[in-house]
């Protein structure tokens, strides 16, 4: 019987120096969060600045793993013009900077020549990937954690070579 991969929070915990977020697609459906979105889309933004709600778990987190000395850097690819959804993504980031992520945006068109891998991961202390798959319509598939050195090699490499083009969150406007 295969065994289950750990939490991200016990990955996390377990993380000394740095963990790093490939995310590539256009649009999630994280079923957590289909109720803030559809507000936001009516125009309700106060899910994107609220730091007390569904999002305080993660904020807590991301602050206790930076004052452990954990540097936390998140990217995005994003297609222009860019999604509803990532709009939505994009006005509720202010608060994960605030907690202490670094985020940057890059312009899928400026991805092309990147090797990248075939789904969104976290990499921790560059030795273990948590692969974070989806369905087609975005809800979440599960994780998958690997070791392996090549695969932790390609993540490394896309994650790195992402973030120097990558635009900081202050200064990519939508």
């Amino acid at each position: 019987m295969p065994q289950r991969p750990p939490s991200f929070n016990e990955q996390l915990a377990d993380c000394h120096q740095s963990a790093v977020h490939l995310e590539m697609r256009d649009v999630y459906g994280i079923a957590a969060e289909a109720g803030e979105f559809a507000a936001w889309k009516a125009g309700d933004d106060s899910s994107r600045r609220d730091g007390t709600g569904r999002r305080k778990a993660w904020l807590d987190t991301v602050r206790d793993a930076t004052a452990r000395g954990v540097e936390i850097r998140r990217a995005r690819i994003v297609s222009e013009p860019v999604s509803e959804y990532i709009r939505f993504e994009h006005a509720g980031t202010a608060l994960n900077i605030a907690a202490g992520e670094d985020v940057r945006w890059l312009p899928r068109r400026r991805a092309s020549d990147i090797a990248l891998p075939g789904n969104d991961f976290w990499l921790f202390d560059g030795r273990i990937v948590r692969f974070n798959h989806f369905s087609g319509d975005g809800a979440s598939g599960g994780p998958e954690v690997v070791t392996d050195p090549a695969v932790v090699d390609l993540c490394a490499s896309a994650f790195e070579k992402v973030w120097e083009r990558a635009v900081p969150h202050a200064d990519y406007q939508i």
